[in-house]
Order: structure tokens, then sequence, then C-alpha cells
């Protein structure tokens, strides 16, 4: 079983490290050929559609995962995983509506709300359909999925090298190769779960699907805050700065962003045993602090070297035009290592199931990075942005000591009176 366990963990970090490293070139492409302007207008969209598609989250793997495993039969899983894909398409397609609606209402020009809807597209399909993905966790079995993936990756790396390769610069070719992935990701998700299901479609439970929106409506406003919390900065910046600094900021966080990608492959790695195995309190909080000390010496040690060779990243993957990037990736890099303690620390709340510590966090975060920028950039610009960046994270980090703090009072308190 733990030979299973292991193997199945090595293909999911495979597969999230190979994406990474494929998401840099794509990244690199892209600025190479849209520029900063146009590569603004790409990453603005890509902003509305990511904070969009946490809506989908609504019926999430950590309420739906437990539940396979617990089902007694095929048929329970089957209507299980039918009243979740229906839960979260629903959730899709309004995520879908709301964003065309934002577009609409902010009167955006057509170089952003036409990759906008292309990219929107992922929205009604990537959550829905990774309902397979849940059903194949429960049984312990990610590998179809990694290969799903690798191919729909492939897919859209194949397309945007093409259009690169030709010298396409419109931003709709290049958002029409984005889509192409979440679609081809779902046909084969799809196709893998009916050919291996039960055949007959299951009637209508309201009971189970008021239990799946009620048990995964505090996870879902987790995850709305965290997501709208990292993508509010490029929100606020684009009406303030012009749509060149936009673009170079956006560079900078596509770079930090698949830094910090490490942090969540360290944490999906090291918690199962060193943190969720431990039987008592006392010894998951002492290892969650270890785990965090030696996640933040990575996130410093790697941050230090982003700063180090700041200009020599930019000039590889972005190009001479992205000459702005440069001074803000140095500055954002060591803020970014703060989001590697925080993922330490997080494993706390998440091993004693307190999903609302979770959600009271990215509230704070939320709220501190709205209000500096709100502040910073009229007067800062992009600099002020990545001052509410980098303030956030410590709010998040100083939110996660103080949990441990708390939590280990309470426990003490309770073993004195006991």
């Amino acid at each position: 079983m733990r030979r299973r366990v292991a193997g199945n963990l090595l293909w999911m970090l495979a597969d999230r490290g190979l994406q990474v490293v494929v998401g840099i070139g794509v990244v690199a492409m892209l600025a190479r050929a849209l520029g900063t302007e146009g590569f603004g207008h790409f990453q603005y969209a890509q902003s509305l559609v990511f904070i969009a598609a946490s809506i989908p989250l609504l019926c999430s793997a950590e309420v739906v995962v437990p539940r396979l495993v617990a089902a007694a039969t095929p048929e329970n899983r089957h209507a299980l995983v039918a009243h979740a894909f229906v839960i979260r398409l629903g959730a899709g397609v309004s995520g879908y509506a709301l964003m065309c609606a934002w577009l609409a209402l902010t009167r955006q020009p057509a170089d952003t709300w036409v990759p906008a809807t292309l990219l929107g597209t992922a929205i009604m399909l990537r959550e829905p359909f990774g309902i397979v993905i849940a059903w194949m966790q429960a049984r312990t079995h990610n590998r179809p999925n990694v290969v799903f993936n690798l191919f729909a990756l492939a897919t859209k790396t194949a397309l945007i090298a093409m259009l690169f390769v030709a010298g396409v610069k419109a931003v709709p070719a290049y958002a029409t190769a984005f889509a192409f992935e979440p679609l081809v990701a779902a046909l084969l998700l799809a196709g893998y779960y009916l050919y291996r299901s039960p055949r007959a479609i299951p009637s209508y439970q309201p009971t189970l699907a008021r239990e799946l929106v009620r048990d995964g409506a505090l996870f879902w406003v987790s995850f709305m805050l965290m997501v709208a919390a990292r993508r509010a900065d490029q929100l606020i910046l684009k009406p303030a700065v012009p749509l060149a600094e936009l673009g170079a900021y956006a560079a900078t966080m596509q770079v930090l962003d698949n830094f910090t990608t490490i942090a969540t492959i360290l944490a999906a790695g090291i918690a199962p045993i060193y943190v969720f195995a431990q039987q008592s309190a006392a010894a998951a909080r002492r290892n969650v602090l270890r785990v965090t000390a030696g996640m933040a010496a990575v996130g410093f040690c790697g941050a230090g070297l982003i700063a180090l060779c700041a200009e020599w990243i930019v000039r590889l993957l972005y190009g001479h035009a992205f000459s702005q990037t440069v001074v803000l990736l140095q500055l954002a890099a060591l803020a970014s290592a703060l989001i590697f303690a925080d993922v330490g620390l997080s494993l706390l709340p998440v091993y004693l199931r307190k999903p609302r510590w979770v959600a009271a966090k990215w509230a704070l975060v939320l709220a501190t990075t709205a209000v500096v920028d709100v502040i910073a950039v009229p007067k800062l610009g992009t600099r002020g942005a990545v001052l509410g960046y980098a303030m956030g994270n410590g709010v998040a980090v100083v939110f996660g000591l103080a949990l441990v703090l708390v939590s280990g009072r309470k426990t003490a308190v309770a073993t004195a009176s006991a």
C-alpha cells in the first residue's frame, strides 16, 4: 500500500513539475511574440479567468474524495460523481457569465475581452470534468490523469510553438491555443470515466446535492479569497498604470508563480508522512514548525538566487523589451520567499481540519493587499503593487504563526485540565 501511495505521489509531483518547466517556456514565447502591451492584455485576461475559475470549486476534492472513499458500491460512487459534476458545471457557467459581465461593466477593449472569452472556456471545463480526477484520487490511481494532462499540455505547447515560429502576434490566436488544453483534457477524462462507470444515469438526490454544496461552501470561500488575493493586484494596476508597466509586472509574477509552485510540491511530498500521519496535535505542530523552517530556508535561498540572476532571467525569457521587469523581479523575489513559510504553516489548520482558519487568513491577506495597493499604486506604480504583494505575504506568515501559538496553548490547557 505504501508503495502504491508513494508511486501515486511521484506521478502527481512529476506532472506538476513538468507543467512548471513547460509553462516557463510557453510564457517566454508569449512575451516575445506579444510584446509588453500584448502580454499585459493577455495576463489581465488570464487573471480574470483565474478569479472566475474559483467559482466552480464550490464542490471541491476536499469534500468529494472522502465521500468517494467511503462509498460502498460503484453505483453510489457514480451517483456522487454525477451530482458533483452537475454542481460544478452550473457554477462554471455562472463563473463564465460573471466574468463576461465584468468585462462589459468595465468596458474592456477588444484586446482584453476577446482573449478573456476564449480563455474563459476553461472555467466550464477544467473543474467540472476535474471531478474525474477526484474519482482517481479516491482510488489512489492518478497515473491516467498525469498522462492526460501531459497530452493536453503538449497539444497547447505545440500550437503555441507553431504560432510563435510563424511570427503570429495576435493575442486571440494564442488565447485559442490555450483554450485547447482544458478541452483536450476534459474529453480524455470524460472518455476514461464513462468507459469504466455504470451505464445507468443516476436519479437526482436533493439531500446529497445539498450536502455537497453545504459542506463545500467553506472550502469554496477559502479558495475564492486565496485566488482573489493573488490576482487583485493586476486588476487594481490596469486602470492605474500604462499597459507596458502592467506587462512588466505580470512578467514578474509569472516567474515568481512558477518559483513558488515548488512550495506546494514540497508540501505535498512532506506533509503526508511528517504532519498528517502524526497521532498527536503536539507532534504535528512541532513538525509543522520544522517543515516551515526548512521550506523558508529553501524559499530564501531560491529567492536570493532569482534576485541575483534577475537580469539574466528576464533577458533569457522575455527579451530586452521587458527591461522594467528586472528591478521588479529583484524586489518581489525576496517577498516571494515568505510564501514558502506560509505554505508550511498552512499544514496545521489542514491537519486540525479548521477550514475557517484558512478562510480567515485569506480574507485578511486579500484586505491587506487591496488596501496597500489602493494607497501605494497611484504613488509608486508597479512598485506599489510589489509592496502590496510583500505585505500580503507577511500578513499570511504572521497569521500562521499566531495559529500555531494559539493551538499550542489550547492543547496545553486541555492537557492540564485532563
